[in-house]
């Protein structure tokens, strides 16, 4: 008798909540309603990003590096009627681990500071996000599912050679989905 492994996505089914789930599995919904909202005013903008915000640019291999990177963040979509449909913040430092045989990104300044885990999946091209926020000066963020105002959950993709993305669908503020992107830093801190 043949025994099947199991799915790689079952593990990460396994920890995600429910609500993080469905977000992960709307992720095309995500892409379709965010570019859609921020399509009318900043085409050129979006045009400008390139692959980074092509909804199916995803590469084989998603998974990072260890070490430092540059990163930054835009903001797609709106949920309110006062909300910016696109949004793009300064660069910030971030940085990949391992830790416990998996993969953790984690943003290193800010007053919002995500981190969290990859899971792998079965989709070949993508490594799924499960982390939380910290805020201000909180030393350590709240471990995945301790708040779930402050979950996090979306994907990895590996877009280019040597760069990255982070997509949150559906994140818990005024955006319908929120971009990194992760670039290396040149010099590797020792």
């Amino acid at each position: 008798m043949v025994v099947e492994p199991p799915l790689k996505s079952e593990v990460w089914t396994q920890i995600a909540t429910a609500t993080d789930e469905s977000r992960i599995l709307r992720l095309g919904l995500a892409w379709q309603q965010a570019l859609g909202d921020a399509r009318p005013g900043f085409a050129g903008e979006i045009r400008k990003e390139g692959v980074l915000l092509e909804p199916r640019a995803a590469l084989p291999r998603p998974a990072p590096t260890p070490g430092s990177y540059n990163c930054r963040l835009i903001k797609l979509g709106k949920t309110n009627a006062k909300a910016v449909a696109f949004e793009r913040f300064r660069p910030f430092f971030c940085y990949v681990q391992v830790e416990d045989d998996l993969l953790t990104i984690v943003k290193q300044t800010g007053s919002q500071r995500p981190a969290g885990r990859l899971w792998e999946d079965d989709k070949p091209d993508r490594l799924v996000f499960l982390g939380s926020l910290a805020l201000g000066d909180e030393q350590q963020p709240l471990a995945y599912g301790d708040d779930p105002k402050r979950d996090m959950a979306g994907v990895l993709e590996r877009i280019a050679p040597f760069r990255w993305r982070l997509v949150i669908p559906w994140p818990q503020g005024t955006s319908k989905l929120d971009v990194f992107e992760l670039t290396p830093v040149a010099i590797q801190p020792e």
